[in-house]
């Protein structure tokens, strides 16, 4: 049964332990982004997101296990629409759940007054949505931008076909190469960047959005990013912050929500006129990254945490991820991350729909093995790919003491001094 509920009553049950809030909306707005004209962006405190659109997938009951979400409690779901807040009612409704209500006043009540409680991701603003993407293509100026000069980058990993292949009209094709090396899969030195970005035709005040395709046929080399683009995109967001662009963005979701949302692909080849002074000296913001001898500094401080964000079984040293990395195991002291199911996946970091996962569930996950933002955090992995990924979570989340060990278990590793560890922790 499905009824409806009051502003008065939905503000009476938020914090009781019996109720559920769902929130029916795309990630986007969730996040914080204003859709509708709404007069404050975010959620309503401690709601869950479940968009509309997931509502008719199969496995839906596995997604509302993930959430944590059970049978025996009320459900309150509300979104912009009456239709996408009916569509996941209806769905909890058939799988059983016998309490659902349904809130209307989302945008007209809730979010014109200020005394009801709403949250939302910090740095929402640089998780960019595809509307927001067209626009700025298209000459207009979209929410939060008030610059003259952008770039859109479309990420890959010695591939050039995959850009080729279809991308966001006028974006420029960006091979991770150009900003990390080939051998070690580092950051290139500051010299180096700098000649990159100002041949790409980017400054310290470009704002650049950085996105790529999520899978296509891997080719010959074992690289991950050979067949995870939008990976690489995270790779090279944090690579410009260091450097020191001041506004990069990544398109939530990559290329798969571009198409999503029913926008063209282009294959003319764009490039942006190459530049002289990139602005600042680089690196900008050098803490972003550390090496071994910072990496053994965090492990010897008992409040700072070296977070593996790795597969279990690259973690207890059964595979070491990759073809052109022999030894098996972990750092010692290092904290498990948990990627996902290997070396080329990160679906404990993003939803279902290859969006980034709803912050709350991440801060969550990270809590629970002592990750949490009164401490220094670097995140690492084998070669910087997944780590940055993570690390872009806690960027996007406000946190500021976090950093990417560039080298990871590809450079631990091949230096005999460093101890390792295999098998599960004790």
């Amino acid at each position: 049964m499905v009824t409806e509920i009051s502003t008065e009553r939905l503000a009476e049950v938020i914090g009781d332990g019996r109720y559920r809030i769902i929130d029916a909306r795309r990630i986007d707005a969730y996040n914080g982004w204003c859709m509708k004209g709404e007069a404050r962006g975010g959620h309503i405190r401690g709601a869950k997101s479940i968009p509309a659109a997931w509502s008719q997938q199969e496995d839906w009951p596995q997604i509302i296990r993930s959430k944590g979400i059970t049978s025996v409690e009320h459900i309150v779901v509300y979104g912009y629409t009456d239709d996408e807040i009916q569509a996941v009612a209806d769905r909890f409704s058939a799988e059983g759940y016998p309490e659902v209500g349904v809130y209307t006043g989302f945008v007209d009540e809730w979010c014109a007054n200020s005394d009801l409680p709403m949250e939302r991701l910090e740095n929402y603003h640089k998780l960019v949505y595809p509307e927001w993407v067209e626009k700025l293509v298209s000459g207009k100026k979209p929410p939060g931008f008030s610059g003259d000069k952008f770039a859109i980058c479309h990420c890959h990993y010695r591939n050039r076909a995959d850009y080729d292949l279809g991308h966001i009209p006028g974006a420029v094709a960006v091979d991770t190469l150009e900003l990390e090396s080939p051998g070690t899969w580092n950051r290139r030195s500051p010299e180096e960047l700098m000649k990159a970005l100002t041949k790409m035709g980017i400054t310290a005040d470009t704002t650049v959005v950085v996105y790529g395709r999520f899978s296509f046929p891997r080719n010959e080399d074992p690289h991950p990013g050979s067949s995870a683009g939008h990976l690489g995109a995270f790779r090279c967001a944090v690579i410009m912050i260091y450097a020191g662009v001041k506004d990069v963005r990544i398109l939530n979701g990559g290329i798969a929500s571009w198409g999503e949302r029913g926008y063209a692909l282009s294959r003319e080849e764009n490039r942006l006129e190459p530049v002289d002074d990139f602005g600042v000296e680089a690196p900008a913001r050098p803490e972003i990254f550390i090496d071994t001898p910072e990496a053994r500094q965090v492990l010897a401080s008992p409040g700072d945490n070296l977070i593996s964000v790795r597969s279990w079984n690259e973690f207890v040293g059964k595979v070491s991820g990759y073809n052109y990395i022999l030894k098996k195991g972990r750092i010692p002291g290092a904290v498990f991350g948990n990627c996902g199911s290997d070396a080329y996946h990160m679906e404990n970091y993003r939803n279902m729909d290859l969006t980034t996962r709803e912050y709350h569930e991440v801060e969550d996950m990270w809590r629970g093995i002592g990750i949490t933002p009164d401490r220094f955090n670097a995140f690492y992995c084998g070669t910087g790919w997944r780590a940055s990924e993570a690390f872009m979570n806690a960027y996007l989340m406000g946190w500021k003491n976090i950093a990417v060990y560039d080298g990871g278990w590809f450079e631990w590793s091949n230096d005999p001094g460093n101890p390792i560890e295999k098998g599960e922790p004790k």
